[in-house]
């Protein structure tokens, strides 16, 4: 293939905006491809918003000791908050049992919920293993 043919088709592709262009003219061919220039394509970054307190099944590390009667009542064990604003769930469907209860010992990803976020079903497991507290109620929004 001649090389002017090659550098009318390298224009072409800049001139267009394809990524990239294959011809094969008998038995030779050419290939030409570029990488999206810097800035061009908007870079995805996830966002995570601070769920409340309530927006999923807190899990304890460890059993606690029994509470001083003067201590003022505060929320003791492991936190799990939702990672992204959704719709909370409690069961995987209407009819099915919970993922847990009150009182049920989880394990390290055992699953404790699902949250739907912009139409996906994303399952929350345990990050650490211990015995649920409380849970919020089904189909409630965490963010």
């Amino acid at each position: 293939m001649d090389i002017r043919k090659i550098k009318k088709l390298i224009e072409l592709v800049e001139e267009s905006g394809i990524s990239e262009l294959e011809i094969s003219e008998g038995e030779e061919s050419v290939r030409i491809s570029r990488a999206p220039a810097a800035g061009s394509m908007p870079m995805m970054q996830p966002y995570y918003a601070a769920a409340p307190a309530q927006a999923a099944a807190p899990v304890a590390a460890a059993p606690a000791a029994a509470p001083v009667a003067d201590a003022p009542a505060a929320i003791s064990g492991h936190i799990v908050r939702s990672p992204m604003v959704g719709t909370f769930y409690r069961t995987p469907s209407p009819d099915a049992k919970a993922f847990v209860e009150v009182g049920q010992k989880v394990n390290v990803g055992d699953p404790l919920c699902i949250v739907e976020a912009m139409k996906m079903m994303n399952q929350i497991e345990a990050d650490k293993s211990g015995v649920v507290e409380s849970h919020p109620a089904g189909k409630r929004p965490t963010g």
